[in-house]
């Protein structure tokens, strides 16, 4: 009979590969160094095959050690779901979660996957709409929590992240150099495209609004064919776009914020659990949206 994999010793695993070496992942699952790697001994003799490679680099894999760990976060995470799903004091409910959908297309796949890992009992549901919109149904109370665009004329919510908002256009078109530059922005009440019509003014740069959309997929659609400039947040940034500084006549714009919008009236215990999560999982994703500009460029 094929001997099964025991949890607690994939649970070690994964915490060394995480950590990067034996010394760190003992205090993570708060066992000695020596209990460790008598784990990772017994766990090579289950599967009959060298999973860290003995040259002295730590914590380095070998290829069979590789395909181990897939299995390995699988194995640990339906574990953990399985125990939460009969905890006595597992989280349960429903949170009404509120984003634009340029938030929703870059944040929400991050924040509920690893949500939902930890609570397994707690439905989200989602609504898409521009931030003005998102603000009045915290005030109606259709909504318990909303990620925001924080705005300086009406400050709202609890600036959870900033980072620079930038003109871009696309790399392989010249729309920046015309006479009267086309843009493709927001709709009227969006401040970005406020900002960008008032510093194209004043620094004596003509230009007309040739698009606008509250809808991020298609406004990043028509900087990607050529057709207009826009402002966007660095973390929207996309393969082929291209972005214009002041070498190229377009002046600085301020730093974009995006805040956190509690509904006081029915925050549960489930509503700022995820609340606090949205907050851990933003702060998380800087380093990516940093690669991502500079592939952008």
């Amino acid at each position: 009979m094929t001997a099964l994999l025991d949890v607690d010793q994939l649970k070690t695993f994964v915490a060394i590969v995480d950590t990067g070496s034996f010394t760190r992942a003992a205090d993570v699952v708060h066992k000695t160094q020596s209990a460790v790697s008598m784990q990772m001994k017994r766990l090579e003799e289950r599967v009959g095959r060298p999973i860290f490679a003995r040259d002295g680099r730590g914590a380095r894999l070998t290829e069979d050690g590789e395909r181990l760990l897939d299995y390995a976060r699988r194995i640990v995470h339906i574990s953990r779901e399985a125990v939460s799903a009969f905890a006595d004091d597992a989280l349960t409910g429903r949170v009404r979660l509120g984003v634009p959908d340029d938030y929703a297309e870059r944040y929400l796949p991050e924040i509920l996957a690893r949500f939902s890992r930890s609570n397994p009992r707690v439905e989200v549901s989602v609504v898409c709409e521009p931030t003005s919109h998102l603000v009045g149904f915290i005030e109606r109370d259709d909504l318990d929590l909303a990620i925001i665009t924080h705005a300086s004329r009406k400050p709202v919510g609890e600036i959870i992240r900033q980072e620079p908002l930038l003109w871009v256009t696309s790399q392989r078109a010249m729309v920046h150099e015309e006479a009267v530059i086309p843009l493709a922005l927001g709709t009227a009440a969006c401040e970005w495209r406020e900002t960008a019509m008032a510093q194209l003014e004043a620094v004596g740069r003509a230009s007309r609004v040739l698009y606008s959309s509250c809808n991020f997929t298609a406004v990043g659609s028509a900087v990607l064919a050529g057709l207009a400039v826009s402002v966007l947040p660095e973390s929207a940034l996309r393969p082929g776009m291209r972005i214009l500084n002041q070498a190229d006549g377009f002046p600085p714009l301020p730093t974009c914020k995006i805040a956190l919008l509690k509904n006081a009236g029915s925050l549960t215990e489930t509503a700022q659990a995820l609340a606090d999560h949205i907050v851990a999982s933003l702060d998380n994703l800087s380093a990516s949206y940093e690669s991502a500009a500079i592939a952008a460029e």
